[in-house]
């Protein structure tokens, strides 16, 4: 079995979710501390677009804005000598946006359920809107949020649609588990595809199991506070 797909999913996986871990952690406490409601609206519309979306139309826009020729991979390729489209780097950008909305959605629900008494407490003794957070918020959430980042990190090793479309499926270079399944079903090696798919389900059972412990745990902490 060529062990490349599964190398170039697990580096694509923990480099899309050190991405993100901070983006949906920061984006959900804005979104959450935010008064106005309809901007909060629109803000969470944009920011769980990519999880409604068809990954392929999700991986076209990638394309449009970072192919060699578009606006932002055009700029990239003549200013820095950085090309986007069909790298490695490319597996990580279509992971991360197709992760994110998990991780946003994850961290903004584990902040909505922080007891409120908590922070007005913190704010009553003088503490910092920094220090609540890093203090009081973080941790209160952190089930959660934990939870948010192992589904986040599983939706990245597996995204397809959004990573053939933006990376393509080059051996050795984007070629990712689901890819790996794909082409070799499509070149009949049936033996080889039932191996990447029993990689894939192994791991989809840990995390389900993660995710399990990490709401069990949070249930818990709950019945004894």
């Amino acid at each position: 079995m060529d062990w490349s797909p599964i190398i170039i999913s697990m580096k694509t996986a923990f480099a899309s979710i050190c991405v993100t871990f901070f983006f949906g952690m920061a984006l959900g406490e804005l979104v959450f501390c935010m008064k106005n409601k309809k901007l909060k609206m629109v803000l969470d519309g944009i920011f769980t677009l990519p999880l409604v979306l068809p990954p392929t139309v999700a991986g076209f826009l990638l394309l449009y804005l970072f192919g060699i020729r578009r606006p932002i991979g055009k700029f990239l390729m003549e200013h820095f000598l950085i090309k986007i489209a069909f790298s490695w780097e490319a597996t990580v950008l279509a992971a991360v946006l197709i992760s994110f909305p998990l991780m946003y959605r994850a961290a903004r629900g584990a902040f909505e359920q922080v007891d409120e008494n908590l922070l007005y407490a913190g704010r009553t003794l003088g503490m910092s809107e920094w220090d609540i957070f890093w203090k009081v918020q973080l941790p209160s959430a952190k089930p959660g949020i934990v939870s948010g980042t192992v589904l986040a990190f599983a939706r990245g090793l597996g995204e397809f649609g959004a990573t053939a479309m933006i990376a393509g499926n080059i051996s050795g270079k984007t070629r990712t588990l689901p890819l790996a399944v794909y082409a070799a079903v499509a070149s009949g090696d049936m033996h080889e595809a039932a191996k990447y798919v029993a990689v894939l389900i192994g791991f989809s059972f840990f995390v389900v199991v993660l995710m399990n412990y990490f709401a069990a745990r949070q249930t818990s902490e709950k019945g004894h506070s």
